[in-house]
């Protein structure tokens, strides 16, 4: 018999998988690895504000990104620098005020649990929230599908098509931002991209279609989460650490399998 811990453990990373497995196949199809990295490093600023307001450091992170992703979204409208310098400046900025704000509060913090995440933690209440966020997300992206994969392709033909590409890609933009509200307490600030690229890199491998791709992407990542857990409790070692290794021998062991086919 399991103990509850491990329990409230396994639903939570079953349920971040599910969102990484779809969303992680568009983030590496449109080459959005650094805007992932970049979200989830403003993360820290949410939840220290969560923090000094008396939040749920979830909710704080949720609008942090929000606001994050709007402005992100703005100045590369206004083409002022390039992505990358965009993406570098705000992504650390916020990491960085996220640390000051952090130290300078009365609060005890444990940093290490959001920076590498702490998934044998998670109350049997915050389950719902994770149940809720993959139910909201995977209904959203499946209604949204089709329409994603199009704009990847080809963004002009989607217009074409009488596509909304700006609410589809504000939608996307949300889903991300979920996912990485979700995903700190599992594998932290620091591992959140590696969630989302590596099962969507390994799976790429393997698949040859993008429906594939994201179901294997999903399994490769709920795999690697039970694997991490117990892993982890087995050598008393970090589990978000644990997890991204085990994903990352996944993804070697696939190369092969991709020069065979």
């Amino acid at each position: 018999m399991l103990d509850g811990f491990i329990i409230n453990a396994l639903i939570a990373g079953i349920c971040v998988s599910i969102i990484a497995g779809g969303l992680g196949c568009f983030v590496v199809w449109k080459k959005m690895a650094y805007f992932g990295d970049s979200l989830s490093h403003s993360s820290l600023l949410g939840i220290a504000i969560g923090i000094s307001l008396g939040l749920n450091f979830t909710i704080g992170t949720f609008i942090t990104c929000i606001i994050f992703a709007s402005l992100l979204t703005y100045l590369q409208n206004k083409n002022i620098l390039s992505n990358d310098t965009l993406l570098g400046i705000l992504a650390h900025a916020a990491l960085s005020i996220g640390i000051i704000a952090i130290s300078i509060s009365n609060q005890y913090v444990n940093l290490d649990a959001y920076l590498f995440g702490d998934i044998l933690t998670v109350t049997e209440s915050e389950t719902y929230w994770f149940i809720s966020a993959a139910v909201i997300v995977f209904i959203i992206l499946y209604i949204i599908w089709e329409k994603l994969v199009l704009m990847t392709i080809d963004e002009n033909i989607a217009k074409s098509e009488g596509i909304n590409t700006s609410i589809v890609n504000s939608i996307f933009l949300i889903l991300l931002v979920i996912f990485v509200a979700t995903c700190v307490k599992v594998v932290g600030i620091l591992l959140i991209t590696s969630m989302l690229i590596i099962p969507a890199a390994a799976s790429r491998q393997i698949t040859n279609s993008p429906t594939k791709m994201a179901f294997g992407s999903g399994l490769i990542a709920i795999a690697s989460v039970f694997i991490g857990i117990f892993s982890s409790i087995i050598f008393d070692i970090p589990t978000g650490p644990s997890i991204i290794a085990i994903l990352t021998i996944i993804f070697i062991l696939t190369l092969p399998l991709k020069r065979n086919s």
